[in-house]
């Protein structure tokens, strides 16, 4: 059906078709199976016929070597299938119902997700905009199938097979890729045999010289140690027939790039390197590794403190054997490794080896079980029970869910990467962007159609965020579906400001009300004489002012009093109006509120809105009970027209505390309470009562609680330092 083998770059076999069949053939035997894959190959030989790689090879050859990779690690019809078609889409006119047609979802599912992230060009991004964190999101988030993954590794490692057609930038740029990206991946996944070759193509590209020295070291050790091996596999091989253990031998050359980590990023030199030749016994049972151990030991010294158990304590990428350094009869120093064949398997593939593709067999309930424990990092798996396909659908959709679902990667336009927690929103990219794009937002678009700012974002979805240059900006609703801490943390700060802002603006006027009624007592009338007087440079450098309006605002807080300004400008006291009842009141002790022209009536403050030295005030006439004072927005005078009476407080006020009954909501965690009565504490605000209840719908938390504090001004950095809190989401003063 095709030319006979030959050698590509670096002395790597060409495999033909009949190769592949051959391999896949010995452990798939369906007809349909067969049949599939057969047909994929046809396909390909056609869709492709024109094109042809760098090397000057028909572009077909690499897809079948992709297959090839993929069959020596035992994956089903539909990964080999897919392996064949995966550039198809992206190359030829045929589209993904082509695909599903004659092969069916699961195909479609894999050639499409690897489509899609070849379609990003990771390797031609300028690197200023796209680091290599960007690349392995980008990769991990729109596979969502492990079997993806499997088959962009096997892909790029012909790639990699075949960097000596490229020109010596490529070749840098993508060995460098690999190991930002690939390797690692490849290492998580525990799919050794792919994860070594890749490191070792990569150094000889990137550190040629080193590679080389390396290489020469290792074959002329190895030359000299053949024998010495030899005769130590001989020796132990006889022990083990007599203990009528049976075993599988291997010898194996540590690779030039773990070589390379030893001696140029360890410091050590090569002679100190005693794993470099190795022995594996490859057993039936975990309990022959142990008997293997014990005979080894009994007749060979090992090595104190080379001795590692990775049975009983697997690495994290399922990695398990006995690994024992012993000297040999000849002074020799050899590492051994026993495993099992399982063992071995998951050494070489790491997660593909749990389903490698096994006609007619379905994983027992203890196989599972250990598949379980060995994925340790994989959480909730479900118990799996036998039936047609149904040990590997499930086994697969929970590794997919553990491995990829955690956090959601999303792009913008322009194709850069945005990781976010699961159920994070359009507001979320928004802000994760930056926080003036967040406050500008006005609409979202998600992959090209209009969508709220409350949707929930999945992973490969493209964001396009609508921005205004007069926008209205956040509001506390957009507190109710933001999902990261950041957004949250930008909305309430935005919104404090904004309130910040409404009151300076309230301050202002009353602040200068203030002052403009001290001049009144005064004998000063004219507003315009009046504002020639304070709006002057000296007299605003004095009180450590920048503008008018500052000074306005500071004397609402008493810093300076309006007082303090009269008496800086020496303004003496209009004799014709010291009469009557119309002096300047002084706080004597009592109530902090004067009504002028108005000396005994009984002034109270009133509980149902507790006003403080800094609000805005107002008098109400009451029936026999004198005057009580209500905060301007308080809405048990809002409708009165005629019973109200100004009043003021007191310029010379002495410190003193006033009770504030307020609310807080936040988001219900641990130490909630403790915190913010903490915070309380360090604020010199003192509580007197407080009553926390939680929702379980929303799982939010209400605080309510009295507390004291000096002054309007003193209770705006009590909240303000409340709102720094952890889950806080915002807190009112109440009017009862």
């Amino acid at each position: 059906m095709e030319e006979k083998k030959a050698l590509v770059n670096g002395g790597y076999p060409l495999h033909t078709f009949e190769d592949l069949k051959e391999l896949y053939s010995a452990y798939i035997t369906n007809k349909d199976d067969l049949k599939s894959i057969e047909s994929a190959y046809l396909f390909i030989l056609e869709k492709h016929k024109d094109q042809y790689r760098k090397s000057g090879e028909p572009y077909y050859h690499h897809l079948l070597e992709v297959a090839y990779i993929l069959a020596e690690l035992h994956v089903g019809p539909a990964t080999i299938v897919a392996g064949l078609l995966h550039d198809v889409v992206e190359d030829t006119d045929t589209p993904l119902s082509v695909i599903e047609e004659n092969w069916g979802s699961d195909v479609r599912k894999i050639v499409d997700a690897v489509t899609k992230i070849q379609r990003l060009k990771l390797s031609k991004r300028d690197n200023s905009e796209f680091e290599a964190e960007d690349h392995k999101k980008i990769f991990i988030g729109m596979a969502q199938d492990v079997r993806v993954i499997i088959v962009k590794l096997a892909d790029r490692l012909h790639n990699l097979r075949t960097l000596g057609s490229l020109s010596r930038d490529r070749q840098i740029a993508l060995s460098k890729e690999t190991v930002d990206v690939f390797i690692p991946i490849a290492h998580r996944l525990g799919i050794n045999v792919i994860k070594s070759e890749m490191e070792d193509i990569c150094l000889r590209y990137l550190e040629p010289e080193k590679y080389d020295h390396i290489q020469k070291l290792l074959a002329s050790k190895s030359k000299s140690k053949s024998k010495s091996l030899d005769a130590l596999s001989k020796r132990i091989a006889d022990a083990l027939f007599e203990n009528h253990i049976k075993f599988e031998m291997k010898s194996r050359i540590k690779s030039i790039a773990s070589i390379y980590q030893k001696m140029y990023r360890k410091g050590k030199e090569f002679d100190e390197i005693y794993d470099i030749l190795a022995l594996r016994i490859i057993v039936e049972s975990e309990l022959n590794c142990y008997e293997v151990l014990g005979l080894i030991h009994q007749m060979y010294r090992p090595i104190p403190g080379r001795f590692k158990d990775y049975i009983a304590m697997p690495k994290p990428n399922m990695y398990q054997s006995l690994h024992t350094s012993i000297i040999s009869g000849d002074g020799n120093i050899y590492e051994v490794q026993i495993r099992t064949k399982e063992m071995d398997a998951i050494a070489e593939s790491g997660v593909a080896a749990h389903w490698a593709y096994k006609e007619g067999h379905y994983n027992s309930q203890k196989e599972q079980q250990e598949i379980e424990n060995q994925l340790h990092w994989f959480r909730d798996f479900v118990s799996m029970s036998d039936g047609d396909n149904k040990p590997a659908k499930e086994y697969m959709d929970n590794l997919t869910n553990d491995i990829f679902n955690a956090n959601v990667y999303v792009f913008t336009p322009k194709g850069k990467v945005i990781e976010l927690p699961k159920g994070a929103t359009p507001l979320d990219f928004a802000y994760r962007i930056h926080s003036k794009v967040g406050e500008s937002t006005v609409g979202a678009i998600v992959n090209g159609a209009i969508a709220p700012l409350n949707h929930e974002l999945q992973t490969g979805d493209v964001v396009e965020i609508k921005t205004s240059k007069n926008p209205p900006g956040p509001n506390e609703k957009w507190l109710d579906f933001a999902v990261t801490s950041s957004a949250k943390s930008a909305i309430k700060k935005y919104l404090y400001k904004k309130n910040a802002s409404l009151m300076r603006d309230e301050y202002t006027i009353k602040g200068k009300e203030a002052l403009f009624d001290a001049f009144k007592d005064r004998g000063i009338t004219n507003e315009a004489e009046i504002m020639d007087l304070v709006d002057n440079k000296k007299l605003l450098d004095n009180f450590d002012m920048q503008t008018v309006e500052d000074l306005f605002v500071a004397i609402v807080n008493r810093k300076p009093t309006a007082g303090a300004v009269i008496e800086y400008l020496n303004i003496k006291r209009d004799p014709q109006i010291l009469t009557g009842n119309t002096k300047v009141k002084h706080f004597d002790g009592g109530t902090p509120v004067y009504c002028k022209g108005v000396d005994k009536i009984a002034i109270s403050l009133a509980s149902c809105c507790n006003p403080i030295p800094g609000d805005q005030i107002m008098g109400y006439i009451t029936r026999g009970k004198g005057v009580s004072v209500h905060r301007i927005n308080c809405p048990n005078i809002a409708n009165e027209k005629v019973r109200l009476i100004p009043v003021y407080w007191h310029d010379d006020l002495k410190d003193s505390t006033y009770q504030v009954d307020a609310v807080i909501e936040a988001s219900d965690r641990e130490s909630l309470v403790a915190d913010v009565l903490g915070m309380f504490s360090s604020q010199k605000c003192s509580v007197t009562s407080l009553n926390a209840k939680l929702n379980p719908h929303t799982r939010n938390t209400t605080i309510a609680v009295t507390i004291y504090v000096r002054d309007a001004k003193h209770l705006e950095t009590v909240f303000s330092a409340i709102l720094s809190l952890k889950g806080v989401i915002r807190i009112n003063r109440i009017i009862h």
